[in-house]
């Protein structure tokens, strides 16, 4: 079976899933970034596929960039100009070819959390 890479984003500062989020995954190079896929949470705050099917993927050094400052303002946690969370990035590594690996964010207005989920 070969790995794949799925994630999701929760709202821990109202306690339910965040729809509309964008999300846009690259590989990372040195200091070379390749977007090779974009998509956007659905209503269970989860993309409708894996973002890294089975047939794309490749162990390596990946980027996913949350783009949560849409979201934030649309649910009136954004606070000022400038956000201070506006976009969330999360460089990782997968090095085991035939893993799920699944990296969700944990989100409120002021902070966030990640780590390797099942």
């Amino acid at each position: 079976m070969a790995g794949y890479l799925t994630t999701h984003v929760l709202d821990t500062a109202r306690g339910c899933p965040a729809e509309g989020i964008k999300i846009a995954l690259y590989r990372v190079s040195g200091n070379s970034h390749k977007k090779i896929a974009d998509t956007v949470t659905n209503a269970d705050g989860r993309t409708d596929a894996p973002i890294l099917p089975a047939d794309a993927f490749k162990t390596g050094t990946y980027e996913l960039i949350f783009f949560c400052g849409d979201y934030l303002r649309s649910t009136g946690q954004a606070g000022e100009d400038p956000l201070f969370l506006d976009q969330v990035p999360i460089r990782f590594g997968m090095a085991d070819a035939e893993a799920h690996y699944h990296v969700p964010l944990l989100l409120s207005p002021y902070g966030y959390s990640t780590y390797r989920g099942s």
